[in-house]
C-alpha cells in the first residue's frame, strides 16, 4: 500500500522535501501518495527574486518556477489557498479548513515564518502598509510604488529584506528612508565596521538612513492611505513622509499550529528537532513528524546554541536528510539515513550592487557565547589592477584566539563574494586555522586574481604579522 505523506507548506522548505521525494519515488515499492498544503494560490515561488521584480529586472510572475499543476500532472495532490488548522497527532490526521481530514504516515511540517510588526501597524487600518513576505506581498508593494503620485518610501527593517526593498523603491525615483537600530546594517551577519560600508553605499544613492533606538509610534493618513510614518523612543517624536511604507523589521517561527498540537519550540522560539529533523513532543521525538525550514530551530555550528537559519540554503539541505530518512525507515535500508550537522548559515546578498556576504559568526556573536576571538581586515583588488574589472573587496576573518581556527568570515565587494562564501564555509568546517591559511598555495592568473589575495592578507594580520605590500 501507497504511503501516505503530508507536507503542511508550499515555501522552498516544503517544495524541496516534495522535489526530492518525487524524484526517488520509484525507491518506495508501492508507491507514495504525497498531498502538500499551502494557503498561497502560486506553485513553486523563489521568493528571494521578488526584490529584484520590484526592481523592474523581470516580471513577478517569472519567480513562480513551477505552477500547482506541474504538480498535480506528477500525481500531487497539491492543495492551494487553503491551510491545516489541526494537527491529530496521536490520530496520524490534519485537519484543513475546510473541515476535511486527511490521514498520514508521515507528516512534514514546513509552516515557515511570519513577519514581526510593530504594535502601531498592527493595530492601524491605514492602506499602503506592507510586509514583505511573499509574492502577494510584492505585488501590492509593486502596484503603490508604481501608483501616480507616489514619491516617499519608508522602510522599518536594516536586514537584506528591508534593504533590497530600499533600493527598488530608490531605484523607481522615490525619496527613501530605512529605520534600523543600531550600530549599523545587516547586524546578523556583518560587524559593524563591515555594515557602515553597505551604510556608506546606500547613502550614495540617496537613501536616508536613521540607524536609533527609535520604533514607529504612529502612522498618519489621508483618505484611508499612509501620508506620513511617526517614529519616536518615547521622548521626542519625527514625522516622515510616506506613501508606502515596508515592514521588514524581522521574521519570526510560525509555529502556532505545532504548539497547539503540543510540539516543542525552543528558545529561539522555533521547533526543537532532533538532528534527523524529527520534532519533540514530551520526553520524545516522533518517527513519524518532521520539521523544515524557517520554523525550525538550529544548533550553531560554532557557539552549539541554539537558533533560526531561516535560509532557503538552510530549508534545502534538511530536505535533503528529511528525504533520507523517510526513504530509510519505509524500505528499511539504513543506507540511506543521514543527518543535519550544526548550521553556519552562508549568506549573501545584492545590496544595490554592493555584495555583502558571511559564514560562520560575527565578532559580537562570537563574544555572547563567551568565545575570545581575534581578526583581521584586509582590503585589495581581485584582479590585477590593470584589468578590466578590478574591483576591491574588503574581507574580514575572525579565528578562535586559542586555537586560531576559523569561526567566521565577511565580506563586502562587487565580485567574487558568493565563491569566497562558500570556500569559507569549507574552511571552517575543515578546521583550518590561521597559520594553515596563510600558508595556504591559491591559485594566480592576473586576470583572474592576484598573487597575494586578500585571504592571506586578513589570515596574517590577525596572526599579527604585517604582510608585504
Amino acid at each position: 500500500m501507497a504511503k501516505k505523506i503530508v507536507i503542511v507548506g508550499g515555501g522552498i522548505a516544503g517544495i524541496s522535501v516534495l522535489r526530492n521525494l518525487l524524484a526517488r519515488k520509484d525507491e518506495v515499492e508501492g508507491g507514495m501518495d504525497l498531498t502538500l498544503i499551502k494557503r498561497e494560490k502560486s506553485g513553486w515561488v523563489s521568493t528571494c527574486g521578488l526584490p529584484f521584480a520590484l526592481r523592474g529586472w523581470y516580471e513577478i510572475d517569472r519567480t513562480e518556477i513551477n505552477k500547482p499543476q506541474f504538480f498535480l500532472d506528477q500525481g500531487v495532490d497539491f492543495r492551494v489557498e487553503t491551510e491545516v488548522t489541526k494537527l491529530n497527532l496521536e490520530g496520524s490526521s490534519v485537519t484543513l479548513k475546510t473541515g476535511e481530514v486527511r490521514k498520514y504516515d508521515y507528516l512534514v511540517i514546513a509552516t515557515g515564518r511570519k513577519p514581526s510588526v510593530p504594535a502601531a501597524v498592527a493595530e492601524t487600518e491605514i492602506e499602503g502598509v506592507y510586509t514583505f513576505n511573499n509574492e502577494d506581498d510584492a505585488r501590492k508593494i509593486e502596484a503603490v510604488m508604481n501608483a501616480e503620485g507616489v514619491k516617499n518610501a519608508f522602510v522599518r527593517g536594516r536586514g537584506i529584506i528591508g534593504l533590497q526593498a530600499a533600493v527598488a523603491f530608490s531605484e523607481k525615483g522615490l525619496e527613501t528612508t530605512v529605520l534600523g537600530g543600531p550600530p549599523s546594517l545587516l547586524p546578523s551577519s556583518l560587524d559593524p565596521d563591515m555594515g557602515d560600508m553597505v551604510k556608506e553605499w546606500l547613502e550614495k544613492q540617496g537613501i536616508k538612513l536613521i540607524l536609533e533606538r527609535k520604533e514607529i509610534t504612529a502612522l498618519k493618513g489621508d483618505g484611508g492611505r499612509v501620508k506620513s510614518v511617526v517614529i519616536g523612543n518615547g521622548g521626542e517624536e519625527e514625522g516622515i513622509p510616506a506613501d508606502v511604507v515596508v515592514i521588514a523589521k524581522g521574521m519570526n517561527p510560525n509555529t502556532e499550529l505545532v504548539r497547539d498540537a503540543g510540539i516543542e519550540t525552543g528558545e529561539s522560539r522555533g521547533i526543537v528537532t532532533d538532528s534527523v529533523m524529527h520534532v519533540k513532543k514530551g520526553r520524545g521525538y516522533m518517527k513519524n513528524v518532521y520539521a523544515v525550514g524557517d520554523c525550525t530551530e538550529v544548533v550553531d555550528g560554532i557557539t552549539h546554541r541554539p537558533r533560526l537559519s531561516q535560509l532557503a540554503s538552510t530549508a534545502v539541505v534538511q530536505a535533503k536528510v528529511i528525504t533520507d530518512n523517510v526513504l530509510s525507515d519505509v524500505t528499511g535500508q539504513p543506507a540511506l539515513y543521514s543527518s543535519y550537522e550544526p548550521c553556519l548559515s552562508p549568506t549573501v546578498a545584492d545590496i544595490g550592487g554592493l555584495l555583502a556576504g558571511s559564514v560562520g559568526v560575527t565578532s559580537e556573536a562570537a563574544a555572547r557565547a563567551g568565545i575570545k576571538a581575534v581578526s583581521g581586515k584586509a582590503t585589495k583588488l581581485i584582479k590585477a589592477r590593470y584589468f578590466p574589472g578590478a574591483k576591491p573587496l574588503t574581507l574580514k576573518l575572525i579565528f578562535d584566539a586559542y586555537t586560531k581556527k576559523l569561526i567566521g568570515a565577511q565580506m563586502v565587494g562587487e565580485a567574487t563574494v558568493a565563491e569566497r562564501v562558500n570556500e569559507l564555509e569549507v574552511s571552517i568546517r575543515t578546521g583550518i586555522t590561521a597559520e594553515e591559511m596563510r600558508n595556504t598555495e591559491r591559485c594566480y592568473d592576473p586576470s583572474l586574481a592576484l598573487l597575494a589575495d586578500a585571504t592571506i592578507e586578513a589570515a596574517e594580520k590577525a596572526l599579527g604579522i604585517t604582510p608585504v605590500s
